[in-house]
C-alpha cells in the first residue's frame, strides 16, 4: 500500500501540483482547501499531514494545536510564506515536525516527506504510545479496538499481544511454540492450530488480500512471519 497523505492547502494552483507531484510518485493523496473541511479526527490512518499555516478560517497553527490536544501524533510538515526565525521556532514548538517556506523545490519536499514518512513508519512499529498501525488500519493497544477490511472491530486481549509481539519483533520468524510460550505462556495448553486460526483472522481483518498476504507471511516448515 503506498503511503497516504492528507494535503491541506488553500492555494488551489499549490495544492493541484503537490498533489499531482506527489500522486505521480507513488503516495496517496487526499487533499482539502480549509481546515474546516480536513477532520481533526480522520476515519482512515495517514502517514503524514501537509499543512499550510495561512488557511481561511481555522489557521494551520489552530488545527495543529488540537490535532496535538487529541493525542493525534500524525507527523505535520508545515508550508508557509513566513520564512523568520522567530515563526519558524513557533511552528516547531506548536507541534510540527518540520517546515518549509513558499516557493519552495519540489525535490526538496519529496524528500522531507520521504523521511518524515520514514521516521513515523518506523517509530510506530514500535508501540510505545499505545497505538499500533499495520498496513492502513490503526488498532488503540489500551481499548483494543481497530480498523480494519471489516469495519471497526475490538479484538480479544490474546489477539492484542500476539499483534503487539509480531510488529515488535517484525521480519523475524517464529515457530508455532514460540509464538504458544510467549503469548499463552506455559501454564495453557492451545494447539499449535490456534496459532493458524489467529493469523488467518489477522489476514482478514488487515491484509488487502488475505488469500495473497503481504504482512502476515507463513513460513513453510517453520511458522510466520510479520512485514511491515
Amino acid at each position: 500500500m503506498p503511503a497516504r497523505i492528507a494535503l491541506i492547502e488553500d492555494d488551489d494552483l499549490i495544492r493541484s501540483m503537490i498533489q499531482l507531484q506527489l500522486q505521480r510518485n507513488g503516495f496517496d493523496v487526499q487533499a482539502f482547501s480549509s481546515a474546516e473541511d480536513a477532520p481533526i479526527a480522520f476515519e482512515d490512518v495517514f502517514d503524514l499531514i501537509i499543512l499550510d499555516i495561512l488557511l481561511p478560517g481555522q489557521t494551520g497553527e489552530q488545527y495543529l494545536k488540537a490535532l496535538r490536544k487529541k493525542g493525534d501524533d500524525t507527523p505535520v510538515l508545515m508550508l508557509t510564506v513566513k520564512n523568520d526565525i522567530h515563526t519558524r521556532i513557533h511552528t516547531l514548538d506548536t507541534g510540527a515536525d518540520d517546515y518549509m517556506s513558499k516557493p519552495f523545490n519540489f525535490e526538496e519536499l519529496l524528500a522531507r516527506v520521504k523521511a518524515l514518512i520514514r521516521r513515523s513508519q518506523a517509530r510506530r512499529r514500535t508501540p510505545s504510545i499505545g497505538f499500533i498501525t499495520i498496513n492502513r488500519f490503526r488498532l488503540d493497544i489500551s481499548t483494543r479496538k481497530c480498523t480494519s477490511n471489516l469495519g471497526d472491530q475490538v479484538l480479544s486481549e490474546k489477539e492484542v499481544i500476539l499483534l503487539k509481539f509480531m510488529v515488535e519483533n517484525a521480519n523475524e520468524t517464529f515457530y508455532r511454540a514460540d509464538i504458544l510460550e510467549e503469548v499463552w505462556g506455559m501454564d495453557v495448553a492451545p494447539t499449535p492450530r490456534t496459532v493458524d486460526n489467529f493469523i488467518l483472522k489477522f489476514r482478514r481483518l488487515f491484509e488487502d488480500s488475505p488469500e495473497k498476504p503481504k504482512h502476515f507471511l507463513t513460513v513453510r516448515g517453520h511458522g510466520y512471519r510479520y512485514e511491515p
